[in-house]
């Protein structure tokens, strides 16, 4: 280690369940030290023992995203006191609401926005000037390849939340390049993950008109749980890897999109051929709308 420290700094939100919970365990494995939030400080109290030899190189905050963003400021500098910095910020951090798009309405996808969107924008906007400050960090974005295959009933909200995730870290990732701040936007399939399916299918505006194609989707809906094709294990393995540059990510640059999975690779190559097909069907119109 040449006399230095070479340990990141992890802060790492929604670390209660799913990747979150798994990031804690894989980045200190590799000798690193993690900040671990949740909504509720409790839910980590299974963390705290489950690393004992650790603890040194573990710490927990409270941190709800969809609190003010005073609050949320708050609760980062705190945790850049504890280590003096923040190497890697995780917006793991996030839910899944399920409903008919056309029985949502506004308030619904408000409240799937409130800790997908407008959270993960609030923590990044509290972490950055820390990141600018040394010249150098990592923002890992947990999306999801629904915002690619959004032909799934019940998941509109949920998609177009990370669709927005995804155009977001892209324009971000763009403007920190040349301040040598890195954007990583996770893009899984279905993973096996917990809490994945806590919330209900909701109406918001009921319609009886909906009501046999309400029950497809919830008749679908059920027979996920259990049966989904990713390990969530291996995933955030893959995860860490490629933040450290390790494993196979070894020699190899960061890449902007990480896809993992096997059917978040199939759905999104048909996804882009079907974009591409529609360009070439259409291409007189596309380039006839341009100034003579």
């Amino acid at each position: 280690m040449n006399g230095h420290d070479s340990s990141k700094v992890w802060f790492i939100t929604g670390t209660s369940s799913g990747f979150g919970k798994r990031m804690v365990r894989d980045a200190l494995s590799r000798g690193d030290k993690v900040i671990a939030t949740a909504r509720n400080v409790t839910n980590l109290e299974d963390l705290d023992a489950k690393y004992p030899n650790s603890q040194d190189r573990l710490r927990f905050l409270q941190l709800d995203v969809t609190c003010p963003f005073d609050s949320i400021k708050g609760t980062v500098e705190e945790a850049v006191a504890i280590w003096g910095r923040i190497d890697v910020l995780v917006n793991n951090a996030g839910i899944g609401l399920p409903a008919l798009t056309a029985e949502m309405g506004d308030t619904h996808l408000r409240q799937q926005f409130e800790p997908n969107v407008f959270g993960l924008a609030k923590v990044n906007t509290a972490v950055l000037p820390h990141m600018h400050e040394r010249g150098s960090g990592t923002i890992v974005m947990i999306g999801s390849r629904s915002a690619w295959k959004t032909d799934v009933m019940g998941i509109g909200a949920y998609a177009a939340s990370k669709a927005a995730v995804h155009a977001y870290s892209e324009t971000m990732a763009h403007e920190l390049k040349s301040l040598n701040i890195r954007v990583l936007i996770v893009e899984p399939g279905a993973f096996r993950t917990e809490s994945i399916f806590a919330y209900p299918w909701t109406s918001p505006i009921h319609s009886p008109a909906l009501d046999d194609l309400r029950e497809q989707g919830l008749a679908f809906w059920r027979t996920i749980p259990g049966k989904q094709p990713g390990d969530p294990d291996k995933a955030s393995k893959a995860i860490v890897d490629v933040v450290r540059g390790e494993g196979p990510a070894t020699g190899k640059e960061m890449p902007l999109w990480l896809v993992l999975g096997k059917d978040a690779e199939t759905n999104i190559r048909d996804k882009a051929q079907r974009v591409l097909a529609n360009l070439d069907e259409w291409t007189e119109v596309v380039r006839g709308t341009d100034v003579d």
